[in-house]
């Protein structure tokens, strides 16, 4: 699994003119699934996203996480995020999970999100022509896969 996650001081994904998700601060994720994906690789992730310091303490310092801040989340599905560019101009989406294990794999990682922030996540929908609007606070933005574990 990969994700890049910016922390918002707001965002909003829009499907066919109407807005299904909105949040102010928090973390935008947008999450990108292979077939060898796991629920370890769920476990690890969401534990990581939800722990992840980036949000600032009183100081100034990030110091805190957005479980700490009580800081929203959305989850927009992006299989873009496994494009392949090593030969010629068009990347390849080859490595990218087929909608028949993506998606379950996605609504388990929103839920374990959840579970771990002990609130609701919102979400974009898997596969839908998404327009996603936001505003990077900081800007933080941050890449991890599961597979690397940097």
């Amino acid at each position: 699994m990969r994700v890049v996650i910016q922390r918002v001081s707001q965002a909003q994904v829009i499907i066919e003119g109407n807005e299904v998700a909105s949040i102010g601060n928090g973390l935008l994720v947008f999450l990108g699934i292979v077939n060898d994906d796991t629920k370890e690789d769920i476990e690890w992730l969401s534990n990581k996203i939800i722990h992840l310091r980036i949000f600032n303490d009183a100081q100034g310092v990030m110091n805190r996480s957005v479980k700490e801040t009580s800081g929203d989340i959305i989850v927009v599905s992006q299989f873009t995020l496994h494009a392949s560019t090593r030969k010629g101009n068009r990347p390849s989406y080859i490595k990218a999970a087929k909608p028949d294990y993506a998606i379950p794999m996605y609504e388990l990682f929103v839920k374990q999100l959840e579970s771990h922030l002990g609130r609701p996540v919102q979400t974009g929908r898997f596969g839908a022509d998404m327009k996603v609007q936001l505003l990077n606070d900081g800007p933080v933005t941050i890449l991890i896969d599961s597979k690397i574990k940097e």
